[in-house]
């Protein structure tokens, strides 16, 4: 299949500074619909024989220059081949229409790096495992559901997107006529969006400083979003997803057969994070009824927020995310 040529950008711009541990190179794959996907790989320098891999991707509306690629950079400085990529219509990834999301497209997007990963010379295609942060946290584990090839799986402060979309935050709007009001919303804007011949976006987060009177998470993502990790390229530091953009998640859970899922997970999210209770139901969930339970973990950090999983080298137990990946990645 012929890739788009996609204008990648060749200097380092990254919220993170550049390991003299690693090699770097910017990489392009492409999924099942078509769609080319831009990465960054990193590899450890001076390896020798082929190496464990693992993909890398989130949060929801970041891009790779923030948090996934700082743990794709981390993870090959401690012995893997690693990729960060932006999803599909997002980041220096193509697909149009832009800031566009799908359960389906996104999950493909995280076989699509498997593929890539497997073809390449360096990488034992037996041993790939795959981290997903925020919302592509409940993309890993929708992934790790469908593809046998995964190994092991780690999901990062993980926000299950169908969830908070059907319902809301902390499931305010969890019932009938919260959610058709909000579809009646979305379809509105859609004619909207159809009679303009573009899309409306929602809005990143807010500007600093945020009002005092919000929220504790927003402020923790405005800070990180809109002032230590911004970049011009994330939906979150800008102007945010379509509208309608992620309208799909409503209606199709992505966790549906997780307790189906045979190879290793370890969930790590903080005890003091807004979205602490999509990990502790996941993983219940994941668990419940299911014949594979013992190589599954949750790991509840004291005192971490959410953004704390983004880049608090201090918080992120790299440590304990090394050991998981070469238990499992044999």
């Amino acid at each position: 299949m012929k890739e788009e040529k996609l204008n990648l950008e060749s200097n380092w711009d990254k919220t993170f500074p550049k390991s003299d541990k690693v090699n770097h190179k910017k990489v392009t794959f492409h999924n099942r619909y078509g769609i080319t996907l831009a990465a960054d790989l990193y590899e450890p320098k001076n390896y020798e024989g082929k190496l464990p891999a693992i993909s890398v991707c989130g949060p929801f509306g970041a891009v790779k220059e923030q948090a996934s690629g700082l743990y794709a950079q981390e993870l090959a400085e401690r012995g893997f081949l690693t990729i960060a990529f932006d999803p599909s219509f997002t980041g220096e990834s193509g697909g149009t229409p832009r800031y566009m999301a799908s359960p389906d497209i996104n999950t493909e997007d995280y076989q699509a790096s498997i593929d890539y990963l497997s073809t390449l010379d360096n990488v034992d295609s037996n041993r790939i495992g795959i981290v997903g942060i925020c919302g592509f946290g409940g993309m890993a584990l929708n992934t790790a559901a469908i593809d046998t090839r995964i190994k092991a799986t780690v999901t990062s402060t993980m926000y299950d997107m169908s969830r908070v979309n059907a319902n809301g935050y902390f499931d305010e709007g969890d019932n009938e006529n919260a959610r058709y009001e909000m579809k009646k919303n979305l379809n509105h804007q859609r004619i909207i969006d159809y009679k303009n011949g573009s899309y409306e976006q929602g809005g990143g987060c807010l500007d600093l400083p945020v009002p005092i009177d919000v929220p504790f998470y927003v402020k923790d993502y405005s800070e990180y979003y809109k002032g230590r990790a911004y970049h011009k390229r994330s939906l979150n530091s800008n102007d945010g997803w379509n509208k309608i953009g992620c309208m799909s998640f409503i209606n199709q859970p992505i966790l549906k057969y997780s307790n189906e899922i045979r190879s290793a997970v370890l969930m790590i999210h903080g005890k003091k994070a807004h979205s602490c209770y999509f990990s502790l139901d996941a993983y219940k969930n994941m668990t419940t009824n299911s014949n594979y339970t013992d190589n599954k973990e949750l790991m509840i950090i004291p005192n971490a927020v959410h953004t704390d999983l983004y880049d608090n080298k201090e918080i992120i137990p790299f440590d304990k995310i090394e050991k998981f990946f070469k238990d499992n990645l044999k």
